[in-house]
């Protein structure tokens, strides 16, 4: 009895490859691109044309972003933090290595800034440190109390000094589940960015295959001869391999013997709506990084004000947040080293808001119900007062 089962759960073992064909098929579950930065990096900023347009977007914007020096009496023009930060070392001018960092966030969450300092403690230079090198180093109490920097298996100490001042700066973005390492806009927007990539590879590997979808020929022979002989199967395989497969051979009728008909196996571009599932991964990618997509050129409302407004709302809701995070984190790090100097950013000179800025002007001037100088603080500048006392 137990044999009897054990045949007829056994799967059936067909005599030839040649039967007439019935193809059963199970969803599979998706292939995700493995969480670590190297292997996003290359899926993301690589190989993918929106994530990489959008960090560049994002990266060179915030790096042009002018900083200033300030202190309770506003700006400084010459303060050595000011030539640090113009010239932070030999190979590097400010924006340069601004724009990496800003593009370490964009990509991996988290950003390493090294103070190369004499040893009076006096800072010289400061370097943009790859964040897939870096390693926190935890104290007993859970918090961070150094990092270890490893290239090529040799490996580089970072500890705080005796007066609590790290040589490491570690900017990173709020992560909801990790208490010591930053979530990117990258692997936020990692699904949508396989998607994009899994639509293009499909699309090529249509074009390659003629631009015809997958398909079966079906042989229906008379009665008695239901199946393909061996010889006259590997022929048909030959001959559609030569004949009808590869770019080459696009556009090429397909002749058919009798008995054999023509079942497609797949949807063709239209039935899948390829081109708007496509945009629709893009618009994704685009709002994990604050890009609105229209500065992507992604088909929608693209009016000359439309994409105007796009820009000023990229530039309000994506790049001055970063760059004030940023220039706040760089006064808290380094002020207490210059003369408790503080970095900022200088909003007025950031030519992509001056219009904003002359509508605001004109009306300020406009209110005939403020003085001179409450105008001139309400525009940041200091009462006249104080320049007469000055």
């Amino acid at each position: 009895m137990l044999d009897r089962l054990t045949s007829l759960l056994r799967p059936e073992t067909k005599s030839s490859a040649t039967v007439g064909l019935a193809a059963v098929t199970r969803p599979a579950g998706p292939v995700w691109t493995p969480r670590d930065y190297a292997s996003l990096a290359r899926a993301g900023y690589e190989r993918n044309v929106v994530a990489y347009r959008c960090v560049r977007l994002v990266s060179e914007a915030a790096a042009s972003a002018p900083l200033v020096i300030e202190d309770a009496g506003g700006q400084m023009a010459d303060h050595p933090l000011t030539e640090l930060l113009r010239r932070p070392n030999a190979d590097e001018a400010g924006p340069t290595l601004l724009e990496r960092v800003y593009g370490y966030l964009q990509t991996a969450g988290n950003a390493y800034i090294e103070a190369v300092s004499l040893d009076d403690g006096e800072i010289r230079e400061l370097h943009a440190l790859r964040p897939d090198r870096m390693k926190l180093r935890l104290g007993a109490d859970g918090w961070v109390e150094g990092y270890d920097y490893t290239v090529s298996g040799r490996s580089a100490a970072f500890r705080r000094g005796a007066d609590g001042f790290s040589p490491i700066l570690h900017l990173k973005l709020f992560h909801p589940t990790n208490d010591h390492y930053g979530l990117s806009p990258l692997e936020a927007a990692a699904a949508p960015v396989d998607l994009h990539n899994a639509s293009l590879a499909w699309n090529k590997a249509l074009l390659d295959n003629a631009a015809r979808p997958s398909g079966a020929l079906v042989y229906r022979g008379p009665q008695g001869a239901e199946n393909l002989t061996s010889e006259q199967f590997d022929r048909l395989k030959a001959e559609l391999s030569d004949a009808y497969s590869g770019p080459t051979n696009a556009g090429r009728p397909l002749l058919l013997d009798g008995g054999l008909d023509w079942k497609s196996m797949s949807f063709t571009p239209s039935d899948m709506d390829f081109q708007e599932a496509k945009n629709s991964a893009a618009r994704e990618i685009a709002l994990a990084f604050g890009v609105p997509p229209m500065l992507l050129g992604i088909p929608g409302d693209n009016t000359y004000s439309n994409y105007r407004e796009a820009n000023l709302a990229f530039w309000k809701q994506t790049i001055l947040p970063l760059v004030k995070k940023t220039a706040a984190s760089l006064s808290n790090w380094l002020g207490p080293r210059f003369d408790a100097a503080r970095i900022a950013c200088d909003v007025g000179a950031i030519e992509a808001l001056a219009a904003e800025r002359d509508a605001a002007w004109a009306r300020i001037t406009a209110a005939d119900f403020l003085s001179d100088d409450e105008k001139r603080r309400l525009v940041g500048m200091p009462p006249l007062e104080e320049l007469r006392d000055a």
